[in-house]
């Protein structure tokens, strides 16, 4: 085979719905109108985000009539791919890691937002993987990198990912297939033809380095009128508390209005004023940040309460909608998967009847009757919506409810624990506000990290007035940060 015939070898990494194949499909179609002999071939991934199909292609430039017929691989191999096209930034390193990305061959595609993995959404601390140095990691292992986020890009011009993934190729000229070819191909398909040619026209101009969104000019600051109220309490946090946590106490002071109420909002700042009392500038404000975090996450704590709040938003069905790129007049359905725990429906009940209820055999086996098995509750059907809209309305009564009076009461043992050590050891308090991260989610996660707290709770004790006592805890709680994450995955 002469060196002109020599394919290129190309391998399309997409997860389920990014149109991997749609993608394939319109490469093999220019390649071939462009006078290219071309194959491609698909190795399925593995669900639930562990891992994404690849799409082999190999184009031969010009072999379209070659004597005799080239042939041609089925399966990628490592050190042998001339395009790597990754549909998220984390199969770009799992491409990398496969070694099908080489710095002496490969043309890197990527597009760099993240759909993040299970292992990392379900770690106890932040388990998300580093973007920057990811993609550093991957441009600096390829011969050519052309990143930039293509899923946002899809939204902004209202397309899919796939359209402007093959903009981005057609851009970076890594393949013998020119910009006319690619979006006669689509006009071909006849599939979304306008929106799809707005992607791959956004993804040419952004990998030639053209003037794309992030390059625009920022939008002007919001400018909408605050309720009196909530001006109040943003006034009490700039007046009584210090720069340092102002930033950190203006998204709690949001968060906590919007799960319950502005008393909430008010009682969260009561709360923290004593902590602030026994911190300093000397100490960079950091036990008052560091407790403002954790105190108003504990507060917002995840109950069925919230769930069928969120579930019944406006804004919730409009961000689906959009997702999905309904059109006007199109009904799209909702249908949630609900499997609450006995534990569960016990803490919404009011304080004294749910721990009854806990307490007594017989009644914690009648209502696991009604858990056995998960329900699919169809919230775009009025009876479904009305059901978890009722289960919404119980916020009014949340501060009657067991769970209420469980997390505060721990809350309040947290802060109580704070205040006693922080004048004679202010590194050890920090390190016993950060112990706050292992108590997160809801059902057995949430049981599982507050039972590592609850060990860590008694090493402090063991261990408080020792020099070191700060580097202990700190590193007792990593690992019990690091077993957390091994029981959750």
């Amino acid at each position: 085979m002469t060196e002109a015939a020599k394919p290129l070898k190309v391998a399309i990494l997409a997860m389920g719905g990014q149109g991997g194949g749609v993608l394939a499909n319109w490469l093999i179609e220019a390649a071939e109108r462009s006078g290219c002999l071309a194959q491609s071939t698909a190795v399925p991934g593995v669900a639930q985000r562990t891992g994404a199909t690849v799409y082999y292609l190999e184009i031969v430039p010009g072999g379209k009539n070659a004597e005799p017929a080239p042939v041609l691989a089925l399966m990628p191999v490592p050190g042998h791919v001339d395009v790597v096209v990754a549909g998220e930034l984390a199969e770009a390193g799992r491409a990398l890691q496969r070694g099908l990305i080489t710095p002496q061959r490969t043309a890197a595609i990527v597009s760099t937002h993240r759909d993040y993995a299970i292992d990392e959404k379900s770690a106890p601390a932040d388990g998300r993987v580093d973007s920057e140095r990811l993609a550093a990691i991957v441009s600096g292992n390829a011969r050519q990198y052309v990143g930039f986020d293509m899923a946002d890009l899809a939204e902004e011009t209202g397309s899919v990912i796939s359209s402007v993934l093959l903009g981005a190729i057609a851009g970076a000229g890594a393949l013998p297939i020119g910009r006319e070819v690619c979006e006669a191909v689509i006009r071909a398909m006849g599939v979304a033809v306008e929106a799809n040619l707005r992607g791959f026209d956004a993804g040419y101009n952004r990998a030639q380095g053209q003037p794309g969104r992030d390059d625009a000019v920022a939008e002007p600051p919001d400018t909408a009128i605050v309720h009196k109220d909530i001006q109040a309490l943003l006034d009490r946090v700039r007046e009584a508390f210090p720069e340092e946590a102002q930033d950190v106490l203006t998204a709690a002071l949001r968060r906590l209005v919007d799960y319950q109420d502005l008393n909430y909002a008010k009682d969260y700042l009561d709360r923290l004023a004593p902590v602030l009392d026994l911190d300093g500038a000397e100490h960079g404000y950091r036990l008052t940040v560091t407790t403002a975090r954790y105190l108003a996450l504990g507060m917002t704590y995840e109950d069925v309460i919230r769930v069928a709040d969120l579930k019944t938003r406006a804004k919730r069905f409009e961000r689906v909608r959009s997702e999905v790129q309904a059109e006007a007049g199109q009904v799209v359905a909702f249908e949630e998967f609900m499997h609450p725990r006995v534990e569960e429906i016990c803490d919404v009940m009011p304080a004294r009847i749910g721990a009854w209820c806990l307490a007594a055999p017989s009644m914690k086996r009648l209502i696991g009757v009604f858990c056995r098995k998960g329900r699919r509750i169809r919230t775009t059907s009025l009876p479904g919506f009305l059901l978890l809209y009722a289960i919404a309305g119980l916020r009014r009564l949340r501060r009657t409810t067991l769970r209420y009076r469980t997390e505060i009461n721990a809350l309040e043992r947290w802060l109580a624990l704070l205040v006693d050590i922080a004048p004679d050891d202010y590194d050890l308090a920090v390190e016993v506000a950060e112990c706050r991260r292992l108590v997160k989610g809801y059902g057995e996660t949430h049981a599982r990290g507050l039972a590592q707290y609850d060990r860590l709770v008694a090493a402090i004790h063991d261990h408080r007035g020792e020099p070191d006592a700060a580097a202990s805890i700190r590193t007792l709680r990593d690992q019990a940060l690091a077993i957390a994450d091994i029981d959750s995955g």
